[in-house]
């Protein structure tokens, strides 16, 4: 499924399998996780889209091909390829193990096409090795939003109270870690979002509400996955001093002007920008002591269109998951 402007919706497409080249493997997809992030590139909300382009970047496969240079890699294996998808390896940026602030970095289904696709490529350097025996489309979601959710939970500290604002894919999976590292999860929706709150409480939140709600006690830390400006003075003034606001998506509108008094007392405001591959083996080795059950809705590949139409009119709770 590819996109070939802003505003229109995927169209199928039929195209040569394509080949490895020195670094690269090929990989015959076995399911991919739709992300906000892909409705921001179908609405042109991100720069430099490289069209056409086949979206999807919470790709699980087996590797079916490999080039040159892919020791540690074997045909067979399965793998997960994220959001950052190559990097140039040698900025100052990248020899200090920053790589997500590589000025040339390149990301997977938005300038490198993705998993969209009965297959694609990958630079073996961002793909990660899976288990065998775990379905695929539960797998997915933690390709992006695990992995993001987890560099967002990292940027918060240690803080023993936390509040997550849009109760989305990256929310549901974080909660869970969250929780089972022993801090208080207080979850935050649209307003009136009953079925987002009661999902909220039965992965393990003590609190939910709408998101212009203040919360009983105050935050040591809050996590934004909702691409909403306007919710970064609401989470301010419901954060204690000392305490953080991390913004955890690639996109999101204007942050309105705010007064200074809810930033005062030390509190503040950063960003997550894309993902390093240290948090993908210290996320993946989390996994493996720390239960995490993520909650999808399986597609077929051709159903992408419907996918993102849920996923848009909030109709999902947890991850939609396309499967070829």
């Amino acid at each position: 499924m590819q996109l070939l402007a802003p505003g229109q919706a995927l169209s199928p497409v039929e195209r040569p399998l394509p080949q490895p080249t020195a670094g690269q493997a090929l990989i015959a997809v076995e399911a991919c996780g739709v992300c906000r992030t892909d409705l921001h590139l179908l609405d042109g909300e991100l720069p430099a889209i490289r069209y056409p382009i086949v979206p999807g970047h919470e790709i699980v496969g087996r590797i079916a091909a490999l080039g040159s240079a892919t020791q540690g890699l074997h045909v067979g294996q399965r793998v997960g390829v994220p959001w950052l998808g190559w990097s140039c390896g040698t900025c100052a940026q990248c020899r200090a193990g920053r790589e997500n602030l590589c000025d040339d970095a390149r990301f997977t289904g938005y300038q490198i096409d993705g998993g969209y696709a009965t297959h694609t490529l990958a630079d073996v350097r961002y793909c990660f090795a899976l288990p065998d025996a775990a379905d695929a489309a539960a797998l997915a979601p933690l390709l992006c939003a695990g992995l993001i959710g987890y560099r967002a939970l990292r940027m918060a500290g240690d803080g023993r109270r936390l509040g997550i604002y849009g109760f989305g894919a990256a929310a549901h999976i974080v909660c869970q870690v969250a929780v089972q590292q022993g801090r208080e999860v207080y979850a935050f929706t649209r307003r009136g979002d009953t079925a987002s709150q009661a999902f909220a409480l039965s992965l393990g939140a003590g609190w939910a509400g709408d998101a212009e709600a203040l919360p009983p006690q105050a935050l040591d830390a809050a996590l934004i996955f909702a691409p909403v400006g306007a919710l970064v003075p609401v989470a301010l003034r419901a954060v204690a001093k000392g305490g953080s606001v991390v913004c955890a998506g690639i996109h999101m509108s204007d942050i309105p002007a705010f007064p200074y008094a809810i930033l005062w007392g030390e509190r503040s405001v950063r960003s997550v920008a894309n993902l390093t591959r240290r948090d993908g083996a210290e996320f993946f080795a989390l996994t493996e002591s720390i239960a995490i059950k993520t909650a999808v809705t399986r597609y077929p590949l051709d159903a992408a269109n419907a996918a993102l139409a849920d996923l848009r009119g909030g109709r999902l709770q947890g991850a939609a998951v396309l499967v070829p």
